[in-house]
Parts: C-alpha cells; sequence; structure tokens
C-alpha cells in the first residue's frame, strides 16, 4: 500500500489536544503534536468514514505560537502533549475545549471564562504512575508518544515531578537492582509514587508476583517512607508506615497507596476555594458531598455550620475521611448511585465524579427530588455537558470556571453551578 502523505494547515487542537486540519479530500484529520497555524506534511496512519488519524512527519511552515519543548524526553514520551505551546496559548484551547463540549454535547451556548492557571507549569505533580516493563532489559516509565504500547524510559529529568519525586524515582531506579530484582516478578509492573507536603514518599505496586525484597529499596531511598501491593484490588502494606500524614491545603490526611488527591497541591487550592466561595452560606443547611474521596470538601462545609453527608465507594478513603471527620460530617460507604436517593432532597449537593460522569441513576435522583444547588466538579469536559444536558429542565446552569490542574496535557478541571428550576422544587 503506497504512503499517503499530504500538506494540512492546522486550524485549532481538539479535546485530546491532537491539531485538527483538513486532509485533501475535505475530511477532518486528528494530527498530534500540531499547534494552530502549523503548515505540516503529515502521514495518514489510519482512515475512518468521516475522518482520519495523521502523523507530523515535518513543519513546513511552524505556527507563531510554537515554542521549543523544554522537556528533554518530549519527543518520545507521550505525557506530555502540549508542551510544544506556551501556557498561555494551552489555557486558551483548554478554555475552548470545555465551550465546544457545552456546544456539541450539552447543546448550550455558554460563556466560558478563562482558564484559572497553575501557580506552577513545571514540577507540580506529587504523584506519578510509571510502567515498568521487563525485557532483555528493563524499562520504566511513560506510554510512547506515537506508539502507546511502547514504554519510554524516563527518569528523575521529567519536568512534570515535584522534585521530592523526581529524586525518590530515581533513587529507586538505582535501587531496584539488576533485572528489578527487588520488585515482583513478571513482564510488567504499575509503580505510583506519591508525595507529601514535607516530602516523604510512598510506592504502590501493582502487578507481578510476589512482593520482591521492598526492604532494602526503602533502606536505599531516604524520602521512601512506605511500600505497599495491591493485588486483586486489595490494599497491603509491604514495608514501612501503613499511611503517610499529608497536610492538604489545611486538612489533615491519612495517606494510603490508592487515596486520592489532585496531582497538583497549589491549583487544586484555587479550586477548592471556588467551590467552598460558590458553596456560600451553609450555616443550618443539609448538604451531600457525593463522590467525596477523603471528604475534603464536606469537612470544610460541616465546620462552617452545614449538616454533611459524604458518599464514598473507595474504602481507603472512607477511612481516612471518617478520621478527619468534624462534628456535622458523616460519612457513609456506598455507591453513590444507592445512597444519594435516602439524602434527598438537599440543599446542596456536590458531585466529583470519575472521568465517565453520573450514573444514569445519579441523574434520575436528581431530577425526581431536586436539590436547590448543584456544585459539579468535572475532570471531563465532554461527561460534564453531557451530564448537563441530562439535567436541563429540572436545572439550570448558571456558571462555570475550567482550572488549568495539568498543564502541558490536554486535561481540564471545570467547577459548574446548576440551580433547581423553580418548578422542579415545588
Amino acid at each position: 500500500m503506497a504512503r499517503a502523505v499530504a500538506q494540512v494547515r492546522i486550524e485549532r487542537l481538539a479535546a485530546g489536544g491532537a491539531g485538527v486540519g483538513r486532509w485533501p479530500d475535505g475530511r477532518v484529520v486528528f494530527v498530534p503534536r500540531t499547534a494552530p497555524g502549523d503548515r505540516a506534511e503529515v502521514e495518514l496512519r489510519a482512515a475512518h468514514r468521516r475522518w482520519l488519524e495523521g502523523r507530523l512527519v515535518r513543519l513546513i511552515e511552524p505556527s507563531p505560537l510554537r515554542r521549543p519543548p523544554p522537556c528533554p524526553f518530549a519527543t518520545r514520551c507521550g505525557g506530555c502533549p502540549l508542551e510544544h505551546l506556551p501556557e498561555a496559548a494551552q489555557r486558551e484551547a483548554k478554555r475552548a475545549f470545555v465551550a465546544d463540549a457545552f456546544a456539541r454535547l450539552g447543546g448550550q451556548r455558554v460563556e466560558v471564562p478563562p482558564v484559572v492557571a497553575s501557580p506552577r507549569a513545571w514540577r507540580y505533580r506529587n504523584r506519578a504512575t510509571f510502567v515498568l516493563r521487563r525485557g532483555r532489559g528493563v524499562v520504566a516509565g511513560f506510554r510512547g508518544a506515537d506508539d502507546p504500547d511502547r514504554v519510554v524510559d524516563v527518569d528523575g529529568r521529567c519536568l512534570l515531578l515535584e522534585d521530592p519525586l523526581a529524586a525518590a524515582w530515581d533513587g529507586l531506579r538505582a535501587a531496584w537492582g539488576p533485572g528489578a530484582a527487588r520488585l515482583p516478578a513478571g513482564p510488567e509492573l504499575r509503580l505510583t509514587l506519591r508525595a507529601t507536603a514535607t516530602g516523604e514518599v510512598g510506592l504502590l505496586v501493582e502487578g507481578g508476583r510476589g512482593r520482591g525484597d521492598p526492604e532494602p529499596l526503602r533502606s536505599a531511598v531516604p524520602a521512601l517512607r512506605a511500600v505497599w501491593g495491591r493485588r486483586g484490588g486489595r490494599l497491603e502494606p509491604w514495608a514501612g508506615a501503613e499511611a503517610l500524614d499529608e497536610r492538604w491545603n489545611g486538612e489533615s490526611v491519612r495517606l494510603r497507596g490508592a487515596t486520592f488527591l489532585q496531582v497538583n497541591r497549589a491549583a487544586a487550592a484555587e479550586l477548592e476555594r471556588t467551590v467552598l466561595d460558590w458553596a456560600g452560606d451553609v450555616r443550618g443547611r443539609r448538604v451531600v458531598d457525593a463522590y467525596a474521596g477523603v471528604a475534603l470538601h464536606g469537612r470544610r462545609l460541616a465546620r462552617a455550620g452545614a449538616d454533611v453527608v459524604a458518599i464514598e465507594l473507595d474504602a481507603d478513603a472512607v477511612v481516612a475521611a471518617r478520621e478527619a471527620a468534624p462534628p456535622g460530617l458523616r460519612v457513609e460507604r456506598a455507591r453513590v448511585e444507592e445512597a444519594l436517593p435516602r439524602w434527598l432532597p438537599a440543599d446542596l449537593v456536590l458531585l466529583n465524579p470519575p472521568r465517565a460522569g453520573l450514573a444514569p441513576a445519579v441523574v434520575a435522583a436528581l431530577r425526581e427530588r431536586p436539590p436547590r444547588r448543584l456544585l459539579y466538579v468535572s475532570c471531563d469536559p465532554a461527561t460534564l455537558a453531557r451530564d448537563v444536558g441530562r439535567l436541563t429542565g429540572a436545572f439550570r446552569l448558571t456558571r462555570v470556571q475550567p482550572f488549568d490542574l495539568f498543564p502541558q496535557t490536554a486535561h481540564v478541571e471545570t467547577v459548574a453551578e446548576l440551580v433547581a428550576e423553580p418548578c422542579a422544587t415545588t
């Protein structure tokens, strides 16, 4: 089959970060690692009925928006698909992602304000998951830019990692021995490192067989205070502390291997302040914190005088939430779709679902017994817009605010406020 190559002018960025242009036959082509304004030679990689996938061969006329990617792994690693653009251009693209999602999937024209910038554009991640693969040797890092099945070897020079995380990753790579023999056996492992605000680091190991030899690893990496393993969904402490003490924007959290917190602590503080500000005066109000995690929002609202129920399924997060629960906060371990109807109606419901968005049963419960207001925190504009569309009629979207919690990537976090329609609560 002949190699298909054409010149393409890139018009904009798609939600996943790829550039969007037109193939000579008029079909849309998506080209990763391009920028609006590029004129590029593009090779056709895959053809679909209405759209194409392309690969950048060379730049004929680079966009004025471009900059040299600062990271030494940029050309091979798939972790930072937007780092060839300045941060201001990245944020404008993300603002457009949110507006476009509401227009296409939610059927609403929404005035989307500028994206709130992250205080740090680099060295912001307090948690990172690496793939370790054994073959003729050991390769450990992130998925490849052009081939997600390939693992690109990445060390602490990665510019996303907080300094304590980068140092611990380099120390771990030096200490795991020939063939990574101090880690569990097997062809592939997932290694998640997380660092606290004080620089203590924990390691979660998933996959493989056995435990390896975690104590020498912990001894060789001074900041490594805990090693956990996960088998079949069950978390096991393997070496060191059972949990790490984290101080998160004024809240105490006992961190275990899989406990969820945002990866960008400084930008998350901006988002959390917005949620509290939009919640307003909650004294004497009934609040439901759904998909609560460690119930950071629920804790703060309970201290502000609300009667709060936090709903969370993950066992480790529930333990952490209950350990630090102030008076006025009840933590229930359950699926949101099962527990939410018992606590409706309410004055305010906070929603912070996973990327898949709200289950249909959650939408149905909110429509049947609407709270006065919803605050929806979303990591995916597409599912946010879809869910807002499903809630239309019972609720009215009043405002949105996107946040750049993941600079250099195409991800954007968004807070949306919805108010119950008058007829829905009467």
